[in-house]
């Protein structure tokens, strides 16, 4: 598990200083198909390298997420905009909470020429949440997504974004700026939501994600869910449901994982029949794309995926 104190050199910050009085709560110990090999070798290094030149942010360290040493080794990382500091404090995640410092003007150049370095032929943007700004980030994401265009033109671009909640106009102007994939976590089921995603509302996230098809319906739309929180097999399935009644694409269903004593308690490990069963059941619904695993995440063999998603479109067509 992580700890609650920022891992970064020299630093003592609480990294959820929200989270330190609440009971711990232990979690399951971790079956053989969880378990993933340790960062390291050459080409690891050398993209954990332009990260650092860059002064860039990623999910794959903030988030602790398990597949970094896999990504980082095949020159794939997910850059997050917007700072390292989320004003959300949701009970799931693992990046720091707290109030965060300004914008760095010069990260969505950087997220660029580091896309361009690592000659990533698809890249995933995401960025915490930014209810201190009063686009909540918007501007931000539409200056990488440019940006990276000008240095890297054959990159195909999907970002993760926040809901934006409160903030008018602002999902429009970045549906508008033309991602290749638009992709928004539901993270869990609407029961969970007071819990698991305090500062989130489940129908404005799933709104967010009907209004980019409404407004560009060949944008490829996407979103995810976490499962071992407590939720059913048919609150998963109603879930399903409410994406494909608002269009969208491309679902991913990953096994959620305790970062730290102190965050939601883990209730059970899905099985990877499990899984499977809910991938089988996501297709029949009609998602021209489904990643359903233990470890999958959103931003896992992204690459790969949006081939596939281009694919299954072209076939349906």
């Amino acid at each position: 598990m992580a700890t609650l104190i920022d891992a970064k050199a020299g630093s003592q910050r609480p990294r959820h200083p929200e989270k330190a009085n609440r009971p711990d709560a232990p979690s399951p110990r971790k079956p053989d198909w969880i378990r993933v090999r340790a960062p390291a070798g050459g080409v690891y290094e050398a993209t954990r390298a332009i990260v650092r030149e860059n002064k860039l942010v990623t999910v794959c360290e903030e988030a602790a997420c398990p597949n970094i040493g896999e990504c980082w080794s095949q020159r794939h990382a997910t850059f997050m905009i917007l700072g390292e500091v989320c004003t959300r404090a949701c009970s799931f995640c693992n990046v720091a909470t707290g109030k965060p410092s300004g914008l760095d003007a010069a990260e969505p150049q950087n997220v660029a020429k580091a896309v361009a370095a690592m000659g990533l032929a698809h890249v995933v943007v995401t960025s915490v949440d930014r209810d201190d700004l009063d686009d909540g980030g918007a501007q931000h994401f539409i200056e990488t997504i440019a940006a990276i265009r000008a240095a890297a033109p054959t990159t195909t671009i999907e970002i993760l974004t926040p809901d934006f909640l409160r903030k008018d106009g602002a999902v429009e102007r970045v549906i508008d700026a033309k991602p290749d994939v638009f992709n928004h976590n539901l993270e869990t089921v609407p029961r969970l939501y007071l819990s698991i995603r305090p500062g989130a509302r489940y129908f404005h996230s799933l709104r967010l994600l009907e209004k980019v098809k409404d407004r560009d319906p060949q944008q490829f739309t996407k979103s995810g869910l976490m499962v071992g929180l407590g939720e059913t097999k048919e609150e998963v399935m109603q879930v399903m449901d409410d994406l494909r009644s608002a269009g969208v694409d491309f679902l991913t269903i990953g096994q959620y994982l305790q970062p730290t004593r102190k965050h939601a308690a883990l209730e059970r490990y899905w099985t990877p029949d499990e899984f499977k069963a809910l991938e089988t059941i996501a297709y029949a619904k009609g998602f021209l794309m489904v990643s359903a695993s233990p470890l999958t995440r959103s931003s896992h063999h992204a690459g790969e995926d949006f081939a596939k998603l281009k694919a299954a479109r072209a076939a349906a067509a």
